[in-house]
């Protein structure tokens, strides 16, 4: 899935900014790629982008209207087609993140037929992917695992890949989760493979490779998620890690979603390893990557100082204060570009 840039952001009128994570984080890492934002009235989210319409973005230069937004279901509501509509007539593609296809309503397929324009459906792909080989290829690959779900791991993933960047090492971020296709550009979203085949997916977003590229994987859910670590392990045997990092939220205490306590770090290490080892014997942590976002700046530092010396690792928040700890660690273990 290659998804033309730059975009105009569809912010429609959603009723507040959580509900246009997607399209807020598309401008957090692609500020670049993003050139306007089309809301309707009542729109409460602002990306901070130029307003524009279809047709003055076309003008402009957009390739691709992305819709930025979420809802419960993940359905796109009737008085937004519209608008999609709108944005293919102005001779722009349409992709979004939602669980409905685009072309399932039948207004925006036909629009897309008469005008020739493409429907990125990015929670769906057309790809067909084998079963995972679990056979050694070229290049390196770095991991993002979690003690939860939603902790930061494509976030961590993005600030590793341009850390990495800025000390010389040829890396490059692999999404495998919607926000992260739209902030890429290409990737395929996982929880929407079938299962027999997630591991091969994986094989399939990072594959061969020179020998001293880094793919830096976007991670899934976690090993001790009760709904979702079926996808996590899948990932973890295709991506056939030789590093990761365990992206970590410090103020909780239960999993996102159930009442499953919380794994310790060292649980995550410990299972990450036991099982990563199938694919890649190699295996090693290189990290501690800690959201502190809820956190003041003094007890993130204090948190972060008391978890490199409990585990002998070097532990950031690679978006409040940078990732060079986990940069140099892998400098050290694996060779500096």
């Amino acid at each position: 899935m290659e998804i033309a840039h730059p975009y105009l952001l569809f912010l429609g009128d959603v009723p507040d900014a959580l509900a246009a994570k997607t399209g807020l984080g598309i401008v957090d890492w692609r500020r670049d790629w993003c050139l306007g934002q089309y809301r309707l009235p009542g729109c409460k989210a602002d990306a901070a982008l130029d307003e524009m319409t279809p047709k003055e973005a076309a003008a402009a230069g957009v390739r691709t209207m992305v819709i930025g937004a979420v809802n419960a279901g993940g359905v796109l509501p009737e008085h937004w087609v519209a608008s999609v509509v709108e944005a293919l007539e102005a001779g722009l593609d349409v992709a979004s993140g939602l669980h409905m296809r685009l072309g399932a309503i039948p207004a925006i397929r036909e629009a897309a037929e008469r005008t020739g324009r493409k429907l990125f459906d990015v929670r769906h792909s057309d790809e067909r992917f084998a079963t995972g080989k679990g056979t050694k290829r070229s290049g390196k690959r770095l991991l993002a695992v979690g003690t939860d779900c939603s902790v930061g791991k494509k976030y961590t993933a993005l600030a590793l890949e341009t850390a990495m960047r800025a000390r010389g090492f040829d890396a490059d971020f692999r999404a495998t989760g919607q926000t992260g296709i739209f902030i890429s550009g290409r990737g395929v979203s996982l929880d929407a493979v079938v299962a027999d085949f997630i591991s091969g997916a994986a094989e399939w977003i990072s594959p061969e490779a020179d020998a001293n590229h880094w793919d830096v994987i976007e991670g899934q859910g976690s090993l001790f998620h009760p709904s979702f670590a079926g996808v996590t392990l899948g990932l973890l045997h295709g991506s056939q890690p030789d590093a990761f990092v365990v992206c970590h939220e410090p103020t909780r205490k239960t999993m996102r979603g159930v009442s499953t306590p919380l794994p310790t770090i060292q649980q995550v290490i410990d299972m990450t390893i036991a099982c990563g080892k199938l694919t890649n014997p190699d295996i090693r942590c290189v990290g501690i990557c800690v959201n502190t976002a809820a956190l003041d700046e003094a007890e993130a530092r204090r948190v972060l100082e008391e978890l490199s010396a409990e585990y002998g690792l070097p532990a950031c928040d690679p978006v409040r204060f940078g990732a060079d700890p986990v940069v140099d660690r892998l400098a050290e273990e694996f060779g500096a570009p």
